[in-house]
């Protein structure tokens, strides 16, 4: 009885190497590798039926990729786009093989485009704030489906602002990054590699909502991506009010776990916090956190809550705010205000949600 073929996969989920032992495996030498390869992740291309390959690579293109075939390309229609008031931030509604939808965020300051990219389809943190924490978890994104995000906005940048150039990733969207860690990892090798999009890894930032042991991995194994930590709370009743995932990695193991990432790194880790209004903006507050992140080399970013469902968001200049930041200043911690970006059209930290699609069983 003859075996099922294998599922067909995406090419986008294939790192350079990986395609190469795939044409080498039908005889292929490696010149064609890069020549896919760039045409897929450099230039972006859609359809690789239209491109003039030479014949070897011309004849293994006809013959395994597209429906029904091996391979397939991640290429997500998109179906809305929101434009902020602000002039800077588009927001894009992907449509996903299976029907899921997940959004990305393209963003403009001074001199820079940032691209903000979700990691899964709703999120099983549960974050009491967050829109896409209320909307929980549906599944992973594979590689393939995250590259295909970052590609998505550098083709709308390319279109609708020639010459600019997409610079900045960060990984804030839909999704708890180091939940898919071997996803995550495998797309950012792509997304950072100097024949593809060539994004350096210093201008990619993963965040986490503490989960600890994606922390260390990211230590032990060296990885040259900055680490943002969203805390949001400076005790374990005051974060776990906030963050249900510290009931799993308490605020404790978190900040050892930072600590032991800035020994094995010697990296600054960026530390997330989004003011509440009564809830943890007070001075109290900011001196306990001050204390609890001594000795080590952090950076705080303060991001006024944006609305989502319960929560009516906190305005940007209030008071209260400002003298959080005097405090953590004032015990040598740098720490800023995060621009704030596409509010009105629900593209801000924690606005992000998408409808669920219900799998099959």
């Amino acid at each position: 009885m003859d075996s099922a073929p294998p599922p067909p996969r995406s090419l986008h989920d294939l790192p350079l190497a990986e395609i190469a032992a795939e044409l080498a495996a039908a005889g292929i030498t490696p010149h064609h590798s890069k020549a896919l390869w760039r045409a897929l992740q450099r230039e972006g291309e859609l359809d690789l039926h239209s491109r003039a390959f030479e014949p070897p690579l011309q004849r293994w293109v006809e013959e395994h990729v597209g429906e029904g075939k091996a391979f397939f390309l991640d290429a997500p229609p998109e179906v809305s786009e929101t434009h902020s008031s602000d002039g800077l931030t588009r927001k894009f509604l992907l449509k996903q093989r299976d029907g899921q939808t997940t959004e990305t965020v393209l963003m403009g300051y001074d001199g820079r485009h940032t691209a903000c990219v979700s990691t899964q389809a709703g999120c099983a943190m549960g974050c009491v704030f967050c829109a896409t924490g209320q909307m929980g978890f549906v599944r992973h994104l594979r590689p393939g489906e995250i590259v295909a995000q970052v590609l998505h906005a550098r083709r709308v940048l390319e279109a609708t602002m020639p010459g600019r150039r997409l610079r900045n990733l960060v990984l804030m969207g839909m999704g708890e990054p180091l939940h898919n860690y071997d996803s995550v990892i495998r797309a950012l090798e792509i997304i950072s590699s100097v024949r593809g999009i060539g994004i350096g890894p210093s201008r990619i930032s993963i965040s986490t909502v503490g989960v600890v042991p994606g922390i260390l991995r990211l230590a032990k194994e060296g990885q040259p991506y900055r680490l943002a930590v969203s805390l949001h709370g400076s005790n374990e009743e005051e974060r776990s009010a906030l963050v249900p995932a510290s009931k799993k990695w308490s605020l404790a193991e978190l900040i050892a776990a930072c600590r032991e990432y800035g020994a094995i790194t010697g990296k600054r880790i960026f530390f997330e916090w989004t003011l509440i209004a009564g809830k943890n903006d007070s001075p109290e507050t900011a001196h306990r956190l001050a204390a609890l992140l001594k000795g080590i080399d952090g950076h705080v970013n303060l991001i006024p809550l944006n609305p989502t469902q319960g929560f009516a968001g906190t305005a940007a200049g209030e008071a209260a705010g400002f003298e959080f930041q005097r405090i953590l200043l004032d015990a040598g911690f740098p720490c800023t205000f995060r621009q704030r970006r596409g509010i009105d059209v629900a593209a801000g930290c924690g606005q992000l949600k998408a409808e669920k699609i219900k799998r099959a069983s």
